[in-house]
């Protein structure tokens, strides 16, 4: 007689489930943005300075929902073809980022390229499952709010 693993339960866990969504999600815009030469991230770094204007690079992090070191390892490459710039303020700790005119016209350049990547994922997976993963996102971002030490992978002091 075989015992039932207790780990069975643990395949339907929602983590895994979002992370393999957001992978091959991911993927596909990776795909359709091929072309323009910006990778996903990029392209939504540049659309998030355009939108808000210059931003302290925490500040940008956290409105990215990624790690500050994260996100320094993928600018190296917007600064390095001058899409974004990058300047420190009186406070030395400070670095604030904004898109520069190479970095504007080179995301709306991809901007054909991303549409074609929303509708096909809509076309896909139905606007009822989109609208899901919208309402997990900002799920998720009141959860992390709650507990800032937790969800940076730290422990609560």
């Amino acid at each position: 007689m075989q015992t039932e693993n207790p780990l069975r339960e643990a395949i339907d866990c929602s983590c895994f489930a979002v992370r393999r969504a957001a992978r091959m999600i991911t993927q596909h815009y990776e795909r359709q943005l091929r072309a323009s030469g910006l990778r996903g991230t990029q392209f939504t770094t540049l659309t998030l300075l355009s939108l808000a204007g210059p931003l302290p690079l925490t500040v940008l992090a956290e409105k990215l929902g990624t790690e500050r070191t994260t996100l320094t390892r993928n600018l190296q490459v917007l600064l390095s073809r001058g899409l974004v710039t990058e300047r420190e303020s009186n406070d030395k700790r400070i670095r604030t980022l904004a898109i520069t005119p190479k970095g504007t016209a080179a995301a709306r350049a991809a901007l054909p390229h991303w549409r074609r990547a929303q509708s096909l994922l809509s076309d896909q997976l139905g606007a009822s499952v989109v609208q899901g993963l919208k309402l997990a996102a900002t799920g998720a971002t009141r959860l992390t709010s709650r507990h800032p030490a937790v969800s940076r992978g730290r422990k609560k002091r």
